[in-house]
């Protein structure tokens, strides 16, 4: 559908409030919090306010990855915000990030706690805070940054822009789909072409810029964003088929996907994780048994 009637814009924009699509209860023009209420606060230093995104699935793939290096001070309290109904708009919320977006993390193990926000600068405060995950110096480290950064600036418009008028879009429109198509392909194939010289994106080793760019260019390829597989012909893209499913069977990943889940099989859902024992015992479908 193209459209039969051009639009133009008024001489001042005002918000309509009235103006359809899946996210449109919760969109609006101005920031701050909606309502009061206090985040939760478990046992652990590291406290995690998040939903199972893609952008929340690059922190909870970190932290478990490096739990399973061994480093025990990544332990993590893991506790659901349900953006669908604008939990992130709570005060307690946007005191850790007034920009009242998933994820956000408080670290609590120092004398004063430290607010992180925005997945790819989480990446880099845990990747050295633990000296893991990172190139140190040289040429490697530039390379992850580089791709660590391109995610940050590339994703926009694979979510907002090509995710949204293809599957959350109150309508099909031409031209905002094929622009958005067009350089979603474009983004697949600059990852597959890296990815056709490297095993890696940074390169041999695995880094942040993979745990960035997986769960949004990994699970478009794989299938599990906006239903567009075939539409995107994702089979085409060799090089980023074989890099998505290496990372994809890393068992500290197949946890971090589950974390904050709040949709798929109920086995796969774990909606807040405290322990690594929640794996096995607080899936929903063990806390619907219960029940």
């Amino acid at each position: 559908m193209s459209g039969s009637s051009e639009y133009n814009p008024p001489a001042v924009w005002s918000w309509d409030k009235a103006s359809g699509g899946r996210f449109a209860n919760i969109n609006r023009p101005i920031a701050g919090p909606t309502h009061e209420k206090e985040l939760p606060v478990g046992r652990h230093p590291l406290q995690l306010y998040s939903q199972g995104t893609p952008n929340g699935v690059k922190v909870t793939v970190m932290l478990e990855e490096l739990l399973a290096l061994g480093h025990q001070g990544a332990e993590y309290d893991a506790w659901l915000i349900r953006i669908g109904e604008g939990e992130q708009f709570s005060t307690g919320f946007v005191a850790v990030n007034p920009n009242s977006k998933i994820p956000a993390l408080l670290d609590r193990g120092g004398p004063t706690p430290v607010r992180v926000f925005e997945s790819g600068a989480i990446l880099l405060y845990l990747a050295e805070k633990f000296a893991a995950f990172l190139p140190e110096t040289g040429a490697q480290r530039a390379e992850c940054l580089s791709w660590l950064f391109w995610q940050m600036g590339s994703a926009p418009y694979l979510g907002g822009g090509f995710g949204h008028f293809y599957a959350y879009a109150p309508t099909k429109m031409e031209y905002p789909i094929n622009r958005f198509s067009m350089e979603t392909k474009r983004q697949l194939d600059v990852l597959d072409r890296r990815l056709a010289e490297a095993e890696y994106l940074a390169g041999s080793d695995y880094t942040i810029a993979d745990m960035a760019v997986w769960p949004w260019y990994g699970g478009l390829v794989k299938g599990w964003l906006y239903g567009a597989a075939e539409f995107l012909d994702v089979q085409s893209y060799k090089h980023v088929q074989r890099w998505a499913d290496l990372i994809g069977e890393r068992p500290a990943v197949k946890r971090g996907r589950m974390v904050n889940r709040t949709q798929g099989e109920p086995g796969s859902q774990l909606w807040e994780r405290h322990d690594s024992a929640d794996f096995e015992t607080k899936t929903q479908d063990k806390v619907t048994a219960v029940r």
